[in-house]
Order: C-alpha cells, then sequence, then structure tokens
C-alpha cells in the first residue's frame, strides 16, 4: 500500500516539474519575444523597415523610442540627430504633420497671399509641395505650415536651434562674433537676400566673390548690420570667427532662408 502511494507521489512531482518547465520555457521565449522589439537592434530593424517604405513619421517615433529607453547609450547623439534631420524632411515634404494643414487653394489666391495668411514662406509653399513655379490652380489642396518658426542662438555652443513652438526642429553649427562681438538680445529678422552683396568698409564685394564672406543667403536683423548669413570660409564654424553676425554654411543658411518668414524672432544669449 505504501508503495503504491509513493508512485503516486513521484509521478505526480514528474508531472509537477515538466507543467513548471514548461511555463518557464514559454514565458523565457515570451520575453525574449518582447524584447526583440524593445531592444536597441529590435528597434533599429524596425526602423530600418519603416524609413524603406518611406514611413518617416513612425520612423522618427522608433528614433525617440530609442533617445527615451536608452538615454545612456553612446548613440543618444547619433539618434537625436536622425531626429532633425527627419523633422527637416517631413517639413518640406507633402507629408502632413502636427502644426500643418491641408488648405484649399481659392480663386483669386497666390503663393504669397497664402504665405502672408499663415505666416509662412512662399519657398516652404513650393518645396513641401513639390511646385516647380509660382501658377496655383483653384481647389487644389497644399501643405501650409501654420505655426510660427523662432531661432535660439547659444554664442557660448556656437549653435544655433530652430525651433517651431519651443520644439527643437534642428541644431544648426555656427560661427559667432570675435571677443564676443555678436550682441545678445531678442530680435526679428526683417530682410532676406539672396545672394547678397558685402557693403565692406572702403568697397563693394559683389556675390560670389570668393572675398565675400556673407555667402548666399543674407538674414537680416532690426539691428542695422547685424543678421545671419552663409560663409565663404566652413573651417571657421564652430569658432567665434565673425565680426559679430551669425555664420553657417552656405546648404545651411539656403535651408532656414526657406524656412523661416520675415518677422521670426531670434534670441542670442552669451
Amino acid at each position: 500500500m505504501n508503495k503504491k502511494i509513493l508512485i503516486i507521489i513521484a509521478a505526480a512531482a514528474v508531472i509537477s516539474i515538466t507543467l513548471i518547465t514548461f511555463k518557464l520555457t514559454r514565458n523565457s521565449k515570451a520575453i525574449n519575444t518582447k524584447g526583440a522589439g524593445t531592444s536597441v537592434s529590435g528597434l533599429l530593424a524596425q526602423e530600418k523597415e519603416l524609413e524603406s517604405k518611406g514611413d518617416l513619421l513612425a520612423a522618427r517615433a522608433i528614433y525617440q523610442k530609442l533617445v527615451n529607453g536608452f538615454p545612456n547609450s553612446s548613440e543618444v547623439m547619433n539618434w537625436e540627430k536622425k531626429i532633425e534631420d527627419m523633422n527637416i524632411k517631413l517639413l518640406l515634404s507633402p507629408v502632413i504633420i502636427p502644426k500643418s494643414m491641408l488648405y484649399e487653394i481659392k480663386p483669386g489666391d497666390t503663393l504669397t497671399k497664402i504665405a502672408k495668411q499663415f505666416k509662412t514662406t512662399t519657398d516652404l509653399i513650393m518645396k513641401s509641395n513639390n511646385l516647380s513655379g509660382n501658377t496655383i490652380v483653384p481647389g487644389r489642396k497644399i501643405k501650409v505650415w501654420t505655426a510660427p518658426f523662432n531661432i535660439f542662438v547659444d554664442k557660448s555652443q556656437n549653435s544655433l536651434i530652430l525651433k517651431s513652438d519651443d520644439e527643437i526642429i534642428k541644431t544648426y553649427v555656427v560661427s559667432t562674433g570675435k571677443n564676443n562681438s555678436t550682441p545678445v538680445g531678442t530680435f526679428k529678422i526683417t530682410n532676406k537676400l539672396l545672394n547678397p552683396t558685402w557693403f565692406k568698409s572702403g568697397a563693394i564685394i559683389p556675390a560670389g566673390s570668393p572675398e565675400n564672406i556673407l555667402g548666399t543667403r543674407w538674414l537680416g536683423f532690426d539691428l542695422a548690420g547685424y543678421g545671419i548669413h552663409g560663409t565663404t570660409d566652413p573651417k571657421s564654424l564652430g569658432k567665434q570667427a565673425t565680426q559679430g553676425c551669425v555664420r553657417m554654411s552656405n546648404s545651411e543658411v539656403e535651408e532656414l532662408y526657406t524656412i523661416i518668414p520675415i518677422g521670426t524672432e531670434v534670441t542670442i544669449v552669451d
């Protein structure tokens, strides 16, 4: 009788161990599966697939998840740069994102009129809608940016940050004034020039001249003689090297020129 009881107990123990082992194995597989979707490699694989499909909004969200989920990773700065690069791509694309809308063109509308209504630029409207000219057709719907931009310049870091409603769009490396000569304060963009002429003391340096330090674009402040411009000396970026203006690479100042309208606020700090 005792032998039978012992056999039954032993059999029950074996069954119990088998069930526990099965549950542990199943839970381990579930954890591993979940981990594949939340690990760095798993998230990067998802991002690559989304970007290959052209879904930049979802791809950007993956990079944001990486930044938030793995703040101590050595790759955080690269991920943040990817987010900013995608911000610009989305801004300049027809994709409707927060702070933009679909606007139906009305009879009598012009790009200038629409840009003025929404406090944006004709360049940005054209770029984000793949328009090759100023001709627009009533009834067509186009993407229009609706939120104000603002610029923040940190002289100590030689950086310029483009924001929209205080959300960072992109960070640029710039040059500021020698001997801390770039003025501090809040200014506004009051004029924009393509291929500006440099009116140097005692000389007029035409656009395109290697001696014209203004480069390909000028964004003037409401403080005479100061503004944001391009450069003929890209090696100087990241340093205090100018006569007081904020200097950018030509390609990046052209990008900024497309995006920001006259009236944009610029804040400069030490």
